[in-house]
């Protein structure tokens, strides 16, 4: 049973850091892409980035790009997202995505 669960949101200044883990089970972590997405309250669910199966391969969203970087850790099933000098724009449910599945997301609220 593919599982994917997130930790790591909460509540951050504006210019502030948080760093998102997603732990996966269920299948062969190293051998799939993984992403993450954000929901903005009221908005579509929105593309952040991607991660190639083997991790040397990322792309971003414009509206991310510099100050987010993925990554994952293929021997202990994790997928990261470390999101650097945050803003109130950003403030979103966030999900891993990956095998066809999505995890339970984790909220980061950027406020002063």
């Amino acid at each position: 049973q593919v599982q994917l669960v997130e930790s790591g949101g909460g509540l951050v200044q504006p210019g502030g850091s948080l760093r998102l883990s997603c732990a996966a089970s269920g299948f062969i972590f190293g051998a799939y892409p993984m992403n993450w997405v954000r929901q903005a309250p009221g908005k579509e669910l929105e593309w952040v980035s991607d991660i190639s199966s083997s991790g040397s391969d990322t792309t971003y969203a414009n509206a991310v790009r510099g100050r987010f970087t993925i990554s994952r850790d293929n021997a202990k099933s994790m997928l990261y997202l470390q999101m650097n000098n945050l803003k109130p724009e950003d403030t979103a449910v966030y999900y891993c995505q990956g095998r066809g599945s999505q995890s339970q997301g984790t909220q980061v609220t950027v406020s002063s």
